[in-house]
């Protein structure tokens, strides 16, 4: 049987390559041109981020202002001559050259391994093959191929010159008589139009922008129009005054012995990133913060965290799936608290909890504040002598395990029983924040605007115990100014917070920690830890 070739094979692969070509060289182009648009542009977090092999490399390179400043350059316009050799199909080879080498780098910097794309905005889930390692291997076939194979002003020239060298004197090659040299001019010249539109394309975006500027610098705008086209701009690594300060937790370890839990005296909450928002009668919010914290964002949130000198998040063991990615797939260093809390079953908690490896556990302040209450219903009809039993055995669990172990509480008189009982736990975890806040009504049932219900008690109580206190709710859900709460909180015998934040508030709150315990001079409670 003979096989018939399809004529246009030819033709149909030439325009395919020369529209891969144009397309990467748009991407090239405009990657490079927007970076001088926005201004102050830097490689220095991209190189500072990098956490593969060639990490201590790359970082070394963003901590040198005189290497970056050459990086910058380089990679600016590097990408705007690469991205206008590929659409112009100008010097492609050396261009595709170029280009494959500055994506490599890319690649090697993050590569789209598990554990190694921090801080990189991805458009997917990538395993092993991302847009870089698409792009380098579409420019590498480029580097290879004679420019004669797809249409350009190198293929254009390089014509004019074949054409020229075999030309007789007076004499008109045949392909110009017939017409079939001015398509393949007019082909070859099809980057230029490519060109202008990419250059169309950029005006009218820039036209948007100019026109978006004007109307939010226009006086009198409403709120509504306002909160939509703000420019929302938050603090970054760059504005970190400092790292976060330690202190110890004391604890016996498995084997008996004594043993040291370092902690950052900030700690990060893990309520907004596991969705409990406490958006009072808001109800939308904490659907919000479900779709805002994606795992990526919450991976992203613990890295910043853990780079501004926060080492340990309190959370809930229904995130330890999110955290056993964090520290295996991502090998971030963070601690992890437990609460405990599930179903008020302490002893659920700590199995869950254990079984996940978080690195300490205490009993939740819901369940002891509900097993400290004799008025509280019970479902399963327990004493309050048998309940306190069951904090107790979970104190003992947590430690035959070798885990500093805790207990929180929201009411101080819970905290009050548990040490009547005689329970010591290695820590305590206790809400502290003042009423200094509109929607603050004391009241003897639970509300969800207030969560430290006699503020003066539980820092004149607080002050008599010798555990080191972990004070949370300490903005009272968001209600106070970080800097007022968490000035309260050191002053009035915290040894250390736990604040729930959004990665735009990271930066901004490890700064003002940095301040309030600085500042912290009138306390008259002593550093416990």
């Amino acid at each position: 049987m003979k096989i018939q070739t399809d004529p246009r094979l030819n033709i149909i692969s030439k325009w395919v390559f020369t529209l891969v070509r144009i397309v990467v060289g748009w991407h090239f182009l405009y990657e490079g041109i927007s970076k001088i648009i926005i201004g102050g542009w830097s490689s220095a977090p991209y190189l500072a981020g990098s956490r593969w092999i060639f990490a201590p490399l790359f970082q070394a390179m963003a901590e040198n202002s005189a290497v970056t400043g050459v990086i910058d350059f380089l990679n600016i316009w590097g990408m705007i001559l690469v991205g206008a050799g590929l659409i112009l199909g100008l010097f492609s080879r050396w261009a595709a050259t170029a280009g494959t080498l500055m994506i490599f780098f890319y690649f090697v910097a993050y590569p789209p391994i598990p554990g190694y794309m921090f801080g990189v905005p991805a458009e997917g889930s990538y395993l092993w093959v991302n847009r870089n390692l698409i792009e380098l291997i579409a420019l590498s076939v480029f580097v290879f191929m004679a420019p004669s194979n797809h249409f350009g002003l190198d293929r254009l020239i390089w014509r004019w010159k074949e054409e020229k060298a075999r030309k007789p004197v007076g004499d008109m090659p045949a392909d110009t008589k017939n017409g079939s040299g001015r398509r393949e001019a007019i082909r070859d010249l099809i980057s230029i139009p490519a060109f202008g539109a990419f250059a169309y394309a950029l005006y009218r975006k820039r036209k948007w922008d100019s026109f978006e500027e004007r109307l939010l610098a226009i006086d009198g705008m409403d709120a509504n129009t306002g909160a939509t086209l703000l420019k929302f701009n938050y603090s970054t690594l760059k504005d970190l005054t400092g790292q976060v300060p330690k202190g110890i937790i004391r604890y016996t370890d498995k084997n008996g012995n004594p043993a040291e839990f370092e902690l950052s005296r900030l700690l990060m909450g893990g309520n907004l990133i596991g969705g409990w928002a406490h958006a009072r009668d808001l109800i939308y919010v904490s659907k919000l913060v479900k779709t805002y914290h994606t795992d990526e964002k919450v991976l992203q949130t613990l890295a910043l965290g853990e780079k501004c000198g926060i080492n340990a998040i309190i959370s809930n063991p229904q995130m330890g799936r999110v955290f056993q990615k964090y520290r295996h797939e991502f090998r971030g260093k963070l601690k992890f608290i437990s609460d405990c809390g599930t179903n008020l079953d302490f002893q659920q908690g700590i199995e869950m909890s254990l079984a996940a490896d978080w690195d300490a556990l205490y009993c939740q302040g819901e369940i002891t504040d509900r097993f400290a209450n004799p008025e509280w219903d019970d479902p399963k009809k327990r004493t309050v002598d048998e309940r306190m039993n069951l904090i107790r055995k979970g104190l003992e669990e947590i430690r035959r395990n070798g885990k500093p172990a805790g207990i929180g509480a929201h009411r101080i008189e819970a905290i009050k029983t548990c040490v009547d009982y005689g329970l010591k736990p290695d820590f305590w975890v206790k809400t502290c924040h003042n009423y200094n806040y509109w929607s603050a009504q004391p009241a003897s049932v639970w509300h969800d605007n207030i969560f430290d219900f006699d503020p003066e008690e539980t820092v004149r109580f607080m002050a008599s115990l010798k555990e080191p206190w972990i004070a949370f709710k300490v903005l009272a859900a968001g209600a106070i100014n970080p800097e007022e709460g968490l000035k309260y909180a050191f002053n009035n015998g915290a040894d250390f917070v736990c604040l729930g934040m959004y990665d735009f508030q990271i930066v901004d709150d490890v700064n003002i920690a940095l301040g309030a315990i600085t500042g912290a001079q009138d306390r008259q409670r002593p550093w416990m830890g």
